[in-house]
C-alpha cells in the first residue's frame, strides 16, 4: 500500500472520529432534553391546576392534560431520534474500528 493511500486511510479515519464526537453531543444534548422533560412531567403530576406552558415568548394557559400530552409526544419523538443516533453511532464505530485495523495492518 502505498503512503498516499495510507495517508487518505488516516484522512477518513479521522472524518469518522470527527462524525462520531457530532453524534455523541447530539445523543447527550436529546438525552438531557429527555431528562428535562421528565422533571417537567414530575411537577406537572404535583398540580391539581391548570398551567402554564411557553409558546415562543409568551405564556398561555393550558390544561395539565394538554401538557402532559404535549411532553409525552414530545419525549417520544427524542427517544426514537435518540435511538437513531445510536444505530449510527454503532455503525461510525464498526467502522472506524475496520478502518483502524487496516491502518494497523498497513503499517506492520
Amino acid at each position: 500500500m502505498t503512503s498516499q493511500q495510507v495517508q487518505q486511510l488516516l484522512q477518513q479515519a479521522q472524518m469518522y472520529q470527527q462524525q462520531l464526537q457530532h453524534v455523541v453531543v447530539q445523543k447527550e444534548q436529546l438525552k438531557m432534553q429527555v431528562t428535562e422533560i421528565d422533571n417537567a412531567l414530575a411537577e406537572l403530576e404535583k398540580t391539581k391546576e391548570d398551567v402554564y406552558k411557553a409558546a415562543g415568548p409568551i405564556l398561555i394557559k393550558s390544561s395539565k392534560a394538554d401538557v402532559k400530552k404535549d411532553l409525552s409526544e414530545k419525549k417520544e419523538i427524542i427517544d426514537v431520534r435518540v435511538k437513531t443516533l445510536e444505530k449510527g453511532e454503532e455503525k461510525l464505530k464498526k467502522q472506524f474500528e475496520d478502518l483502524k485495523e487496516k491502518i494497523s495492518k498497513t503499517s506492520t
